[in-house]
């Protein structure tokens, strides 16, 4: 289950040319990335507020607070749809802020179980160099 305590993760943000730049640096071993750097990363504050816009940021709290064991039980408590939850809940996922687990599977489709992997997060800005 989500032993959360305090957990953070450190979020960058840096232009697609830089990101690509980077990411070809490290896969050819010219560049090895340090343990304080950013493990999350969007190409604008604009995309960042996106994902963590308040609404979405109320969701990952009410997760952590109330253990939803499927997408039916999170829609219940927050008055969301369920599409829109798990369209919401992958982004997310893609990103590396929630994980969707599969549950036990009875009768029916396999209930998807969110849960959040950091308590927290710090966003550092790039500005070249």
């Amino acid at each position: 289950m989500n032993t959360l305590k305090h957990k953070v993760v450190k979020v960058g943000i840096m232009s697609f040319n830089d990101f690509k730049k980077r990411t070809i640096a490290i896969a050819k071993g010219e560049y090895k990335p340090k343990r304080n750097e950013p493990k999350i990363w969007f190409n604008s504050i604009k995309s960042l507020a996106n994902v963590l816009s308040e609404k979405n940021q109320e969701l990952l709290k009410l997760i952590v607070e109330t253990h939803p064991q499927s997408i039916k039980e999170l829609e219940t408590v927050t008055g969301r749809k369920a599409n829109n939850l798990l369209r919401t809940l992958r982004t997310m996922e893609s990103y590396g802020f929630v994980k969707l687990n599969e549950g036990e599977s009875g009768r029916g489709r396999t209930p998807l179980i969110p849960e959040v992997l950091y308590s927290s997060a710090e966003v550092e800005v790039n500005f070249g160099g």
